[in-house]
């Protein structure tokens, strides 16, 4: 309908001034039939509501419908039944009466209508045993002084509603399978099946078909210990929502407020007791202790294999002209003789080993988490070093010394510096300072030892000997006989039955 101030326009125009249609139409730019219908229009009524008339026939018959439609939707295409089976179903047992194409086109319209709800709608998950959930979740932690947010692995079981947590240093491919290994190793078997959000350390992408393309370590952990993965759909944490609801209890019930952690390694080993305590409490639904339950669903899990997986990566590297290797945008050292060349960076979630292309090893770092850090192993260093030794205090080196050790090279030559660098090269090698400072503080007793001296008491502290105290002369002296001279006190030997002057005769 055209708008009312053109409809006034054309009555006006037509009816009172005369003009034609067609003129009219051509100075509106509309149809002439359009201008002759409002010009000449009785009734300007609003128009009556279109009534819907009910399908008398189809609508006793449509909730019945409705029920097989949302019973096909948790089945495979292949047995769902089809718009004409539905309909020959309704004949021979409802007595329908209506066409087959009314029942396609109900079926066809209102299975669209219940897959747009179902997309955005939450299905209630079926709970069955030696079943598990994984995600991550995150808290605030107040770490080796700072307040820090560390991620945490949390592996719950629907089914009995136990779960298992360790925290990690990040949510990278190492950690992830780390703490899934932990997990596994800790109970003694796997889960039959483990349902994953769509994780980057486990799937690489997700295919138009909706399969997975994963991660190759991912596919091997999954090979290694013989579970079945699945994986929710984009954007639908329902899929997985036990698991969900176990990050918000753990973060609530065990890590707020802020937790104090020493020792990562340490912590993680009592969160396995903490979990195991917390089972002791009714099931939200079974009425029976959570405990209980995960016992009976773990006698249906796998065995685990014979070896654990190593949860490593590999990078071969190219070191810079001083010995540094680049990973994740930190700086870790090598060796000079390794300078410009290429290594092998085996990269564990809290070690990066540092290997020649013979896979021998070459030095070891913690891992560093975060940018722009760098870790300086100089060890492999001081043999160089021993070359130019008055350059050892402008080192990062000499900075992190013990003071021991600081007096000790002030008080060297040049020479004993050199030597002192030299033995602390093989000292460190498999050794932290502690021992060799040790061994300096005991040779230290008596002055200033010579290298040698500091040598020969690490590998007697290492092998297990001790320190031996210098023999110390007795104060009183005991007092010794008087020597007589000749031979006349040989005559006993030589007594018998006779007298000794018989032997003369």
């Amino acid at each position: 309908m055209l708008a009312v101030a053109e409809i006034h326009y054309i009555r006006y125009e037509a009816n009172q001034k005369g003009c034609s249609y067609s003129d009219i139409a051509k100075r509106m730019n509309r149809d002439p039939r359009t201008v002759k219908k409002y010009a000449e229009m009785e009734d300007f009524n609003p128009s009556k509501v279109k009534q819907t008339r009910k399908a008398k026939v189809m609508d006793p018959v449509k909730p019945i419908l409705d029920q097989w439609i949302k019973e096909d939707l948790t089945k495979k295409k292949k047995y769902r039944r089809t718009a004409k089976r539905m309909y020959e179903i309704l004949k021979e047992e409802y007595g329908f009466t209506g066409s087959d194409r009314s029942v396609r086109l109900y079926v066809s319209k209102r299975k669209q209508e219940l897959l747009e709800q179902s997309e955005s709608a939450a299905l209630p998950l079926e709970s069955k045993p030696a079943t598990a959930q994984v995600d991550f979740g995150e808290a605030p932690f107040l770490y080796q002084g700072k307040y820090v947010d560390f991620p945490y692995l949390v592996v719950s079981f629907p089914y009995s509603n136990a779960a298992y947590v360790q925290v990690m240093p990040a949510q990278n491919q190492e950690c992830f399978l780390e703490g899934l290994k932990r997990i596994f190793h800790y109970m003694g078997r796997v889960p039959r099946v483990i349902r994953f959000d769509n994780l980057s350390p486990a799937v690489k992408t997700i295919l138009p078909n909706g399969e997975r393309e994963l991660t190759e370590t991912f596919q091997r952990f999954v090979l290694h210990y013989g579970f079945e993965c699945e994986f929710c759909n984009p954007a639908s944490g329902n899929e997985k929502g036990n698991v969900e609801s176990k990050v918000k209890y753990i973060r609530n019930n065990f890590f707020l407020p802020e937790q104090t952690i020493y020792q990562l390694e340490s912590f993680n080993e009592s969160l396995w007791e903490k979990c195991e305590k917390d089972w002791n409490r009714p099931h939200y639904e079974k009425e029976r202790l959570i405990a209980e339950l995960f016992e009976e669903e773990q006698a249906l899990f796998l065995q685990l294999p014979a070896k654990e997986f190593e949860c490593v990566r590999y990078e071969q590297v190219t070191a810079d002209k001083y010995g540094f290797i680049h990973l994740e945008n930190n700086l870790y050292s090598t060796s000079p003789r390794f300078a410009k060349q290429k290594v092998l960076a085996k990269i564990s979630y809290h070690e990066i080993a540092i290997l020649t292309e013979e896979h021998e090893l070459i030095i070891k770092h913690e891992r560093l988490y975060g940018t722009k850090q760098k870790s300086m192993k100089w060890q492999p260093y001081l043999t160089l070093m021993a070359k130019r030794p008055n350059a050892l205090k402008y080192t990062d080196f000499y900075e992190k010394m013990p003071e021991e050790w600081k007096n000790y090279f002030s008080n060297c030559t040049v020479q004993e510096k050199k030597e002192a660098l030299q033995l602390l090269a093989v000292l460190l090698k498999e050794h932290d300072f502690e021992v060799s400072t040790q061994a300096l503080r005991i040779a230290s007793q008596y002055g200033h030892p010579k290298v040698e001296s500091i040598k020969q008491v690490f590998y007697q502290l290492i092998n297990g000997r001790g320190i031996r105290e210098p023999i110390q002369p007795k104060k009183h002296v005991p007092d010794m006989p008087e020597a007589i001279r000749g031979v006349r006190h040989y005559d006993r030997l030589f007594e018998s039955q006779g007298d000794v002057a018989s032997w003369n005769k």
